[in-house]
Parts: C-alpha cells; structure tokens; sequence
C-alpha cells in the first residue's frame, strides 16, 4: 500500500488521530487520484459528491507529497475553516512539521498609514463611523496580524474600512512610511516561506493577472495548486482577465486627493476644486442608471447621447486634476500615487471607449452608489491552459457540483482543461432513504401574477410540517420579497429575509431559532451548511438559469452561435445544471440529516432537458404530492 492509502486504511494515521473515522472507499480514490496528479505534475479534475470528505482526499496526499502547495478556495469562510480547523488536525494525524499560511486579499488587512491619515479628518466621518474608527483604533494597538477579520465589534460592512485599508490604487507600496511595519507584507513574507499558503479564488486570479503584467508575486510558485470549490473560477478567471473601470475608483482618487490638499498642499487650490469636480460628474454619471442594481450591455448603453456626453465629461474632468496633480509631483508620497492612479484610470478610460475588439464583452454593473464598467474576454480556455502547462506543478480541480449529466466537458471547455483526467464520485448519502424530490403540479406560470401567492400558499403546510427548519431559494429578488410579503401575514413562524441583514447574522439567527424560515436568493445557493433537523426542507421556486439579459451572457452565446453550435446545450443549460446542484446539496449534509426537495418548476417532468437536470441530481424518491411531502416531513419532526 501506499502512504496515502496507509492513511485512509482503517488503521492508519487518520484513524488513530480522528474520533469515529471510518474509511471511505470514495475518499480513498479520490485521496490516491490527487496523489498521482502530484506526482506526476499533471491535472484532474474531481466531482466529489456532498459527504465525501473531499477536503481530507486533497491535503493529505499534498502534505505526505512534502512539496510547495496553494489551497484555493472559494470563499472566505472555509479559507477560515481549512486553516484553522482542518489543517490543524491533519497536521497532527501526520506528525508534520509543514509550515501553513493563511493569505487574504489587501483589503482585509488594517493599513497603518491610512489609518494615522484619515484620524487627522474625523470630522468628515458621520457619527456611526466615527464609533467604528474608535474600535478600529483601540484594537490597532494589539493586533499581531492586522487581519479585520478579529474586529468583530464592527460590522463586516462598515464605511470606515474603505478609510483603513488599502487598494492596489492608493497603496504607496516602498514609499509607504510606514512599509516595514505592514501587515500585508508581513502575511505575504510568511506565505513565500511557508510549506501550504492557503488562499481564495479572486487573490489567486488577481495574482495570476499581475503575473501577466510583469510585476512581484503576491503568491510565490508552488509545485501543487488545488482548487477547491473549482466550479467558481471560470467566471472569477474570466473577470481577471479583462479591465475594470468605476465611479468608486474616481470618488476614491478624489477623496485621498481633497485630503492630501487639506492636510499638506493647502496652497494648490486648484487640486480642491478639480477633485469636487471629478467626483460631481462621477455622481451625476451614476444618477443616469437605474435606481436598482442592474447589468448591462456597455456597448447599448453608451448609444445614449445623454449618458454618453456625461461619460465624455469623466474623461474631461479627470484629464483636468490629473494636469493639476502633474503639477505637484514630488512634494509628497500621497500625492505621487494619486498621480499614477490618474494615469491608470485615464488608459482604463480609453479601453471602455472603443467598443471594436469582438473577443469581448462590455458590460456595466451599478451597485447603490456606483457604476462599473467592464470588459471581459469571451474565453480565458487558451490563456489559463498555457498558464497550467508552464507552471511544471501538479493541478487539481474539485467540487460537489462540477459535472453535466455525468460529463466534464462544460468546465473543462472553459479552461483549456480537455486532457485533463475526471474522476466522478458520488454521494456516500442514502439519497433514496434520507430523502424526496416533489415537483408540484398546476402552479402558473413563471410571469403570471399569482405565482408568488400559489408558492406561498405551496409552503404553509411544508412549513408546518417541518415546524419551520424551512430554506425557500429564489431566483430574483423581485419574487423573494412577494412571497415574503404573502407568508408574513399568513403564518406566526419568524422570516428571516436576504437583505434585512447580513448573510452570517441571517444564517446564525436561522440555527438559533427552530421556528424560523429563510428566504434568500443566489448567494445562499452554496457554500451554506446547515446540518440535522435544523433543516429539513428545501423549496427552490424555479429552475435557476441565467438571465437572458446578461450581457456576459449574452456575447458568449453570440460567439458560441458563430461557431456554429447551439449556446442553449453549450453555456445556458450547463450552466443551470450546476447552480441546481449547488441549491440541491443545501438540504442533506450528513449521514443521519433528511428531508425534502421542493422544485417548483414543472420543465423538470415536461421539457426534453429536464432529463438533463435530473440525471445530474443525486437519486432520491420523486412524487408529484404534497401530502406525501408534508407526511415524510412530519415523520421526521416526530
């Protein structure tokens, strides 16, 4: 046997060292899988099904390989998790001395310089961001890794952060007084020497992207890079690939602009009034959208001559304080940065104007206060396969949902992945025992106005025979909130809704009460574990693809068409598949856990491609009757 299967073996390291482990055959082949890629420096790509162990099936063979080796992940919450609970417990099992770093993205880390900056201005701040710098502060003088993470007496989304942390833009890098003592570096030193860095998709892109341009490494090179969570990164990969340009980032360069003017260079009043300027017309710009988040097609939108004058005048006011900052140079090492920043912006500004290169998309995305303007390669398949043979390291691709009625070619198409080896691994859960799939008759149809009443109404028994422990996954926003709206004056349970709070408050007051239902769209899909009969039913109102308005989308569909093949089985249909899954697998989490599957979406039985979501769904029990339903539930909470 080898070492990796000594490990998983019934007596082995694992055994010894974990309470109740039992040896999974599943786990085992994946284990003696990613330990052959290692080895042989090649790629696999693994669907491991929901109680697989797949997170144990990866590390240990990379650590027993005693190699360099970057863990990424998809989220922010399980970097937590493999650091601080997993990677731990392996490395005892192993007796290992490895080395393990934990590396986020600059913006979780406290910047020293903007924090003694912007403590000299407080009287900008508002009153509740006022508090917040006080707790950043107090808590500044002890922290030993800087990471804002530890701050949990501040809301994940408070205005002070953007003050107290640094972007690539406004970072003063080797000019920083305060470089030597900066926690970024300090972390990014300590991943460079370390045996495992543990990172997450968008740093390891962002990396990847700098890379390309030729300047320093935020990740060092590693022998084995693992992707965990991997059906993220074709999107994520695409979004590094291409350019960004947003109001955010002008506001942002006007705002450090105004206080270096108050603070040093009070004599240049022209730097003032050219910032106000800038950030007026960055403002108006944003006013000329919708009130709503929306995306869109960048290339429709820019016809509008109104929009477009205004998108004109950002060019205008922005060359005007870049002349004025030019006149500044070298008084200070805040305002040189400014500088380079205008010159960054300017050159982003000219790629958004010219609308030619058909290899990509444009599109813009509003937030409440901002407007981003995209463009994004069409493919990134050839770019990141070159990138995957010239690093010599071995890669290894894994989540729960990344297979197609059975098939890999949707993901590995994406990345230039076609030589790599798959490997398919299902659910150790009894599916057909611990669980049922319902797919109710005779609700209307998606557009009919009394849809969000006859889902509500569809709920009320589910929810009772559960006595709550009730997710409803929506795909909008819009149905969300009606049918919210409908429950809220027809049951007493508590409804929690996606909006009211954030994502970790809404879920951990869901655990905390056994009574309460949650209604949440796209971001609860995955990467949320809720386990035993706190959850014991799933109601997701309607297949999940994507909208046909997505200008992303869109041109990959175009571009798919042009080559002759059907963008519907391609990108669309592929691509819903894999968002189902990902709902799907919020419901059963363990061995003991059951419960019940409401798709309320009648193209599951009566569209040719429903046979396609369905054999990519793990077996369970169908019927088309809520009785039977609420009955199964009641047996459980009996």
């Amino acid at each position: 046997m080898t070492p990796v299967e000594i490990a998983f073996s019934k007596d082995g390291l694992l055994a010894k060292a974990i309470n109740g482990f039992s040896p999974r055959q599943a786990q085992t082949d994946m284990a003696i899988e990613v330990g052959l890629a290692i080895e042989q420096k090649s790629s696999l790509i693994v669907e491991a099904g929901t109680g697989t162990g797949k997170t144990f099936a990866y590390l240990i063979p990379a650590l027993l390989s005693e190699k360099k080796i970057i863990v990424s992940t998809g989220t922010k919450n399980l970097q937590e998790q493999l650091f601080h609970k997993d990677l731990p417990l392996i490395r005892k099992a192993l007796a290992s001395n490895a080395q393990m770093a934990l590396l986020k993205g600059r913006s979780n880390y406290l910047c020293r310089y903007r924090l003694n900056q912007y403590q000299e201005t407080r009287g900008q701040l508002d009153a509740q961001t006022l508090t917040d710098l006080v707790k950043v502060k107090s808590w500044a003088t002890s922290t030993q890794s800087g990471d804002i993470g530890e701050l949990v007496s501040v809301q994940e989304n408070s205005a002070i952060f953007p003050f107290v942390t640094s972007t690539v833009d406004n970072c003063l890098a080797k000019d920083c007084p305060d470089y030597d003592d900066c926690y970024l570096i300090k972390a990014r030193k300590k991943a460079i020497d370390a045996d495992l860095v543990v990172v997450n998709h968008h740093l390891f892109f962002a990396d990847m992207a700098l890379k390309e341009t030729g300047f320093g490494e935020l990740i060092p090179k590693a022998d084995v890079i693992i992707f965990d969570e991997a059906h993220q990164i074709p999107d994520i990969a695409s979004e590094y690939f291409g350019d960004a340009f947003s109001t955010r980032q002008l506001v942002e360069l006007c705002t450090d602009v105004l206080q270096v003017y108050r603070t040093s260079l009070t004599d240049v009043k022209q730097l003032g009034k050219a910032a106000e300027k800038l950030q007026k017309t960055a403002q108006s710009f944003r006013l000329l959208f919708n009130y709503d988040p929306e995306r869109g097609n960048w290339r429709e939108k820019a016809k509008q001559s109104v929009l477009f004058q205004c998108f004109q005048a950002l060019k205008t006011d922005l060359d005007f304080l870049y002349q004025v900052i030019k006149l500044c140079i070298s008084r200070n090492e805040a305002i040189d940065n400014c500088f380079e920043r205008a010159v960054n912006l300017l050159s982003k500004y000219d790629i958004m104007a010219k609308f030619d290169d058909c290899s990509m998309s444009f599109w813009y995305e509003t937030t409440p206060r901002h407007v981003v303007l995209h463009q994004t390669p069409l493919t990134v398949a050839e770019k990141f396969s070159d990138y995957v043979k010239d690093s010599g390291a071995g890669w290894i691709f894994t989540s729960a949902t990344l297979a197609v009625d059975g098939k890999f070619d949707h993901f590995a198409k994406h990345l230039g992945l076609q030589q790599a080896k798959n490997l398919l691994l299902d659910s150790p859960f009894d599916y057909q025992q611990q669980s049922q799939l319902i797919v109710p008759r005779y609700l209307p149809e998606a557009n009919n106005k009394n849809r969000a009443l006859a889902l509500a109404e569809l709920a009320i028994p589910l929810i009772a025979a559960s006595n709550g422990a009730c997710f409803m996954l929506f795909t909008s926003y819009r149905v969300m909130n009606q049918v919210a709206e409908h429950l809220a004056d027809k049951i007493d349970n508590p409804l929690l809704v996606q909006g009211q709070m954030g994502k970790a408050k809404l879920l951990a007051q869901f655990i905390e009460d056994p009574q309460a239902i949650l209604l949440a769209t796209a971001s609860f899909w995955e990467g949320v574990d809720v386990r035993g009969d706190k959850l014991t039913c799933v109601i997701i109102d309607k297949l999940p693809f994507a909208s046909p308005d997505d200008p992303l989308l869109q041109a990959r569909c175009e571009e798919v068409r042009r080559q002759g093949s059907d963008p519907f089985s391609q990108i669309q249909l592929p691509q819903a598949v894999i968002a189902l899954k990902q709902g799907v697998g919020r419901l059963i989490r363990d061995i003991s856990d059951k419960g019940i599957l409401v798709i309320c979406d009648d193209r599951l039985v009566n569209r040719p491609y429903g046979e396609v979501f369905l054999k990519s769904l793990p077996l369970m029990k169908r019927s088309r009757d809520l009785g039977q339903a609420a009955q199964f539930l009641q047996d459980i909470t009996s």
